[in-house]
């Protein structure tokens, strides 16, 4: 594995741009250590990328669907005989264990290849005839697709978007966060290799950028996964032009846990811990909350603490037996820092959770070590804000109306779980307010990419995965021929 620091390009028509500035990424295990720099785009050159797409969408809209999809796995193929070199690169920039970053790559290739296999059953036309006439509806791409991506899970949250635009003809201008660009411009950069210039480019930059990419008249829709915040100045931008949008935003994702969950399921409580502190808590889908029926809160909580205590094992991400590494970046510590700090001033116990395998990183990388908070009230930052870090609180409720209305006065929806009893378990599930709900698991765990993924409320519009996600590049088109051209009750 090479130290070295790597220089990534954007890619605009086809080509690999060199930028007159650059900015560093810093490995968040050694933040003293540069693993890579990436171009700071203009916007001028930006505007070049969306023109790019623009004029490459004339021919690739009528590309026929079994070219797209060859191309499409020839860059799959590609991804997966270098699935070692996009982990460890992927590892260094964004700090998550190894076997973490590996298990992202399979999962951006999961995606790619079943988009590939169900993208003609999405555009094939559809042919009605009866007495009435014959109506065809066809599934035509959008146009050009302005992809912002974040830094949590980088590659799959920008392939999530790029097989099901290209697929389907869109063409597509994407920019990786700043704090994780490294990995998935290689990605990009295999995939737009395939593809005719023009119909996948790459740019990097600061908000002006960004602010290009939603509000220029020639972009169709935006995909867009990050902040609530940040969404709705995309959404005030996009608007002079009504764009088409899919957006996945925060989420303050809460676990309930009945009375009737067995406390003493070692298999179920380990699902639990994974699910709060996996990439070191930094998933937008990761049980940030969890409220337990008062009858079983003490013995869950002493429960929780030895399944905690025997999978989180924090240090170097190349450890192998190392599941917890460093959060991404120092923002993002201090931000965790303050929302623990605040609980405990308020009479919160912190409980420290977890061993430290390497401590002799933790005071110079980005390392916090995993914490339980108890005691916290329910409207205190640590248990309405996202933490998007490795801390929860636990909280008890006494009766199911209780811990719904909790749960349901966020202004967040994304997904949420419910721990107990099965048949008990989805009658509480079915009165939830989110996108997606799990019985007896959470996180990526629950996670499935054959059925639609996204958010109620302030946590997002649209759905991703599933053949919703691939439905959602496309626009219906009715081409309609009646037998009788003229109604009945219009006058001669």
């Amino acid at each position: 594995m090479t130290t070295e620091p790597i220089m990534i390009h954007s890619i605009i028509n086809g080509e690999k741009i060199k930028t007159e500035k650059t900015f560093p990424r810093e490995n968040p295990t050694h933040p003293d250590q540069i693993v890579g720099y990436a171009p700071i785009n203009t916007r001028e050159e930006t505007i070049q990328a969306i023109d790019a797409a623009y004029n490459s969408f004339k021919q690739w809209a009528w590309s026929d669907v079994d070219e797209r999809i060859e191309r499409m796995q020839r860059a799959i193929q590609k991804i997966k005989d270098s699935t070692k070199e996009i982990a460890e690169l992927l590892s260094r920039e964004h700090g998550k264990a190894y076997y973490d970053a590996e298990g992202e790559v399979g999962l951006s290739l999961m995606y790619m290849e079943y988009a590939c296999n169900h993208v003609k059953e999405i555009v094939t036309p559809e042919v009605i005839e009866n007495e009435n006439g014959r109506t065809i509806i066809t599934f035509d791409p959008v146009g050009v697709v302005s992809a912002i991506t974040p830094w949590n899970y980088p590659l799959a949250l920008s392939t999530i978007k790029i097989a099901p635009a290209l697929l389907t003809g869109n063409t597509m201008v994407l920019k990786p966060s700043p704090f994780a660009p490294l990995a998935v411009s290689r990605v990009c950069e295999m995939i737009a290799d395939e593809f005719p210039p023009g119909v996948l480019n790459l740019v990097h930059g600061e908000a002006d950028v960004g602010v290009e990419l939603t509000s220029n008249e020639k972009v169709a829709k935006i995909a867009f996964t990050g902040g609530t915040k940040t969404a709705k100045s995309i959404m005030k931008a996009a608007s002079e032009t009504i764009k088409k949008m899919t957006l996945e935003l925060g989420g303050n994702d809460a676990a309930i846990v009945l009375e009737d969950f067995d406390v003493n399921d070692e298999r179920a409580l380990r699902r639990m811990v994974i699910s709060n502190f996996l990439t070191a808590g930094q998933i937008c889908m990761i049980a940030k909350r969890i409220y337990v029926h008062r009858s079983i809160y003490d013995a869950f909580v002493e429960k929780y603490i030895e399944a905690a205590n025997k999978w989180i094992r924090v240090g170097d991400p190349f450890n192998p037996d190392v599941t917890v590494g460093p959060v991404n970046n120092k923002n993002q510590v201090k931000h965790v820092q303050n929302l623990v700090a605040d609980a405990e001033s308020k009479g919160a116990k912190v409980v420290k959770l977890g061993q430290i395998l390497n401590p002799e990183l933790m005071d110079n990388g980005y390392f916090l070590q995993p914490t339980l908070v108890l005691g916290a009230n329910y409207h205190d930052p640590v248990v309405v804000e996202e933490q998007f870090g490795p801390t929860v609180p636990i909280l008890p409720f006494d009766d199911e109306e209780q811990v719904i209305e909790l749960h349901n006065e966020s202004i967040y929806g994304l997904t949420s779980s419910v721990w107990g009893e099965e048949e008990h378990a989805i009658r509480v599930a079915r009165r939830i307010e989110a996108g997606t709900t799990m019985i007896n698991t959470a996180a990526v765990q629950g996670l499935d990419i054959r059925f639609p993924f996204g958010g109620v409320k302030q946590s997002g519009v649209g759905r991703e995965y599933g053949k919703e996600g691939l439905k959602s590049y496309t626009e219906t088109h009715v081409i309609n021929m009646p037998k009788n051209k003229e109604l009945p009750y219009i006058p001669e």
